[in-house]
């Protein structure tokens, strides 16, 4: 019995994650073979050789459709490994990307206080390694900057969080399906002025981005780099492979989605994401002219904690992609990191959120897609939209961050 109990508190003690981490992070040093990124290399080439027409940007798998600090970071790839030629040599980068970022992410998980016994999850994902080290997508980096985020949002270093985050929408516009996340966020831990600073910096993040392609071709630019119209092909779809294609390519379909998109993030933030400023969405818009006392804004900013703050982003991220007109498989990068802890927020069942976890997994790993696992998909994407939002009914966010101590003295950073 005292063997079991021993056990049961290495899996559920967030302390033990500190020296659990490193041995995870450790077992996961290893490298694949074949990759596919000739299409990225040759939109480096042409940026390289001095195209500034984003519109004329091309590779084999078609016009350029990312923001241009995708085609910073390849180019950046293109000279380090030969015109990409030296694949595996481009494979080590994105294999010490990888362990970079699980670090992070476990930091981020460390910060919201996850038990032990979900962290195994984030190391054990298949298809997680072929999208880093076979096919060494854009993704990875995107997924980088949005946990570089949310790990300097729960320390409250709020400029550098939202610097990081506009970079990450700046390499692939994925990351604005956490935009409403970020923005409630930084409206409830900061003064007003302060937010819209905040706002207008990634702004300029993107202005800056953008700059030496705006002069030759601004419009161009903005239908290529955050391409709204884009759709993707039936053959190629993981998600609603089990709807018929007419269906899947008819805009009443697409209008569902985008309803359902909205009526979810409605939901979650009258619900569960206005829950520090203690207020109904009216009393918040209406706080928002009529700002708080400093007291009693430093008040609704402190009870932004890091599992509220991480809860928030990751939640945002899984209703964007639940109501996603077609996933293809590198998204799963955004999905792998943040089912164990959405799970675990659920209040699932340790058994549960592994049987879940391994479900969608099997999904995610059938190529191609079959209208059984896309069923599967799908499911388990609801499961932790509804489930994370049933699991913290009762969340009232009450409890202390780390930065504050027993006199309510915030010793964060506050940037």
């Amino acid at each position: 019995m005292e063997l079991y109990n021993k056990a049961v508190d290495l899996a559920r003690d967030p302390r033990n994650a500190a020296w659990l981490s490193p041995l995870l992070v450790g077992a996961e040093a290893c490298l694949y073979t074949e990759i596919d990124w000739e299409a990225y290399m040759q939109q480096a080439s042409q940026y390289l050789n001095g195209e500034r027409d984003y519109t004329m940007i091309k590779g084999g798998t078609g016009p350029l459709v990312y923001p241009a600090f995708h085609v910073y970071i390849y180019s950046v790839l293109y000279k380090l490994t030969e015109g990409g030629k030296n694949i595996l040599l481009a494979q080590a980068i994105f294999s010490w990307l990888y362990l970079a970022i699980l670090i992070v992410v476990m930091a981020c998980y460390r910060m919201a206080r996850a038990p032990p016994y979900i962290f195994p999850l984030l190391i054990l994902s298949k298809r997680l390694h072929s999208i880093f080290l076979l096919r060494l997508f854009n993704d990875c980096f995107a997924v980088g900057f949005l946990f570089a985020a949310i790990y300097a949002y729960q320390h409250r270093i709020w400029t550098v969080g939202s610097v990081a985050y506009s970079f990450g929408v700046g390499t692939k516009m994925s990351l604005l399906l956490a935009g409403p996340a970020v923005g409630i966020i930084l409206l409830q831990a900061l003064p007003l002025r302060r937010a819209m600073n905040a706002a207008f910096l990634m702004a300029q993040v993107q202005f800056t981005i953008a700059w030496p392609f705006v002069p030759v071709n601004p419009l161009g630019y903005l239908s290529r780099a955050f391409e709204f119209s884009r759709q993707f092909l039936y053959k190629w779809t993981v998600n609603w492979r089990f709807m018929d294609k007419e269906t899947f390519l008819s805009r009443e379909f697409a209008y569902a989605l985008v309803a359902a998109n909205l009526g979810f993030l409605l939901l979650f933030l009258v619900t569960r994401w206005l829950k520090p400023s203690r207020k109904s969405l009216p009393g918040f818009i209406s706080a928002l002219w009529k700002p708080p006392s400093p007291l009693v804004q430093q008040q609704i900013s402190l009870r932004l904690t890091p599992s509220f703050v991480m809860t928030t982003v990751l939640s945002a991220i899984v209703i964007g992609l639940l109501c996603a007109r077609s996933l293809h498989y590198q998204f799963y990068a955004y999905i792998a990191w943040s089912t164990p802890f959405l799970l675990w927020r659920s209040g699932l069942h340790p058994i549960a959120i592994y049987a879940v976890w391994a479900a969608q997994e099997w999904a995610w790993n059938v190529y191609p897609s079959t209208s059984a696992s896309s069923m599967v998909v799908v499911g388990c994407l609801f499961l932790q939209v509804l489930g994370v939002w049933w699991g913290t009914r009762d969340d009232l966010v009450e409890e202390s961050s780390p930065a504050v101590d027993k006199k309510g003295q915030s010793h964060g950073h506050v940037h």
